[in-house]
């Protein structure tokens, strides 16, 4: 049975992992696929799939995903990246919510494969919004990375995940890292946001902390522990970019 839900996902190059996002989603009502340049196999793959498929010139993640979602036809659209799969019990889940109108929009668990596999299940997951109604969503354009919608309307969380292949390397976490760090500190640095040399000195330690013991990555051994330093590098980043631009930008 086909679910009344527009899927809109920007892509570029994607090629790895695309396949098993359109795979996943093959019982929507419709597949957005918004590309901004990609020159490997992404396209070809999309097509075989059957996906709807606009070139459209790269704008920054949030416009992007705004105008991915302004061309879906149906009211429940669903973000994905290009680099996720949903699975048939989130289906199920998804099903449920529609036919009984119980939210205007869905937040539930991120499943993240590291190195291979995923974390323990003792790790704790994060969570992401990604299902919602359309007339009720837009995306903040001031927000230059880690964008979400925005929604008006009634929230609520399943107790379901959904797979995320985009950290499945190192290599790639620490591209994906370098270039959101960026963007964050750009972010902050346009909106007024003054550096603190109390932070910088503090974050990198104070997030390890949170990541290897509050959100339980000791529990996945090396890999975890690799992880919660990456995520500490990260915050790191942001503010030591911050700092950058203060002294390289001053007003």
């Amino acid at each position: 049975m086909t679910l009344p839900i527009s899927v809109f996902i920007i892509t570029k190059n994607e090629e790895k992992h695309i396949a098993k996002t359109l795979a996943s989603v093959k019982d929507m009502d419709e597949v957005i696929l918004v590309d901004s340049g990609s020159t490997d196999k992404t396209l070809s793959i999309a097509q075989q799939f059957g996906a709807t498929i606009f070139s459209h010139e790269w704008q920054g993640y949030a416009k992007q995903k705004q105008y991915a979602m302004s061309l879906c036809r149906n009211e429940w659209v669903l973000n994905l990246d290009g680099d996720e799969a949903i699975n048939p019990q989130l289906i199920a889940a998804f099903k449920e919510i529609i036919e009984q109108d119980k939210a205007d929009s869905v937040r539930f668990w991120r499943n993240d494969i590291f190195i291979g596999k995923p974390l323990s299940s003792l790790s704790k997951k994060p969570n992401n919004h990604r299902l919602y109604k359309k007339s009720k969503s837009f995306f903040d354009d001031s927000r230059l990375a880690h964008e979400s919608a925005t929604v008006d309307g009634k929230e609520i969380f399943i107790n379901q995940v959904f797979d995320h292949y985009g950290y499945d390397s190192i290599a790639a976490i620490t591209n994906k890292n370098n270039t959101y760090s960026t963007l964050k500190a750009d972010e902050k640095f346009v909106k007024g946001k003054s550096f603190s040399h109390l932070k910088l000195f503090l974050i990198f330690p104070l997030v390890f902390i949170k990541e290897y013991l509050l959100q339980r990555k000791l529990f996945s051994g090396r890999r975890g522990f690799i992880l919660a330093v990456m995520e500490a590098y990260y915050a790191f980043l942001k503010e030591a970019k911050l700092f950058e631009n203060h002294q390289n930008k001053p007003n």
